[in-house]
Formats: C-alpha cells, structure tokens, sequence
C-alpha cells in the first residue's frame, strides 16, 4: 500500500546515522509500483529498497500444527476439553483459520458450564460455531440476502 515517495523516505531514513529498524509484511506477488505508471517489482516494492531487504518468507500451519497450538492455549487458560472436541476445533482452524479456532474455545467453555459440564465437548464447540460466524460465511450471508440488509 506504500507508494514510490514513501519507499524514496524509508530508502533515505535507513542510511541515516540513526537507521530505524522496519518490518514489512506483504503478500503481494509481481506488481505495479504505487505512484508509477509502469514500474513493476516484487511486491510493488522498488528493486533497491528489495536488495536490502531480509525476507523472511511463510507458511501456513499444518494440521498437526494447529492442534498442537489449541493444545497450548487450552492449557494456558486452564479449560478442559474432550479429545473429539480438540480434533473439532482443530479442523475448524485448519478449514477456516487459527484466529476462528481459538476464538471459539472460550464461549464452548462458557457453552460446557452452561449446561453444567466440565469439560468442553463437540456438541458445545458445534453450537458455538453456528453462533459465531467466520468472516467467509458471514460475507457469503450478506450476499445472499441483500435485500434484508441496509446498503
């Protein structure tokens, strides 16, 4: 989202003396450089700032690695869960994302005591998930009913 005078700023500010340290992130491939008409870069980042560049490139968590990651932050908050209950919350990270699955593990805690269990069960995490929508269903929602929505 930068253009060519903010790439020509960062380009002067790290050969400063006092060079500041900067993190960009992007998931741009081959594109036109903002601000130019025909310039195009890997990730519309000008060629002599890219040279001096550490990329750091990554990668999506396999499956393996997101329950071992729901594993972690169960533990952490201190629930209990159901071993079908973490495989169904883990499918959810991997079908929908990280962010959803963890998302989900506090109102199936709140969901489990509600109906006076201790532990965090399939049925709990499946009733949470049709309470809280994923950003691709709630968008696939609204485009079914537009008519039923202010626009």
């Amino acid at each position: 989202m930068l253009d060519i005078e903010c790439f020509t700023y960062l380009n002067r500010a790290l050969e400063s003396r006092i060079s500041p340290i900067v993190i960009l992130a992007s998931n741009r491939g081959m594109c036109t450089i903002r601000g130019t008409e025909d310039i195009v870069a890997a990730h519309g980042i000008p060629p002599d700032l890219l040279a001096r560049l550490l990329i750091i490139p990554t990668h999506s968590y396999d499956a393996e690695e997101i329950k071992r990651i729901i594993r972690i932050r169960v533990t952490t908050e201190g629930l209990a869960i159901t071993e079908p209950a973490l495989d169904k919350v883990s499918e959810a990270g991997v079908r929908i994302s990280l962010r959803y699955a963890l998302q989900l593990l506090a109102p199936s805690s709140i969901v489990a005591r509600a109906s006076g269990r201790n532990e965090i069960d399939v049925l709990h995490v499946a009733e949470c998930e049709d309470l809280f929508l994923d950003a691709k269903r709630s968008a696939l929602i609204l485009n079914g009913d537009e008519n039923g929505f202010i626009s």
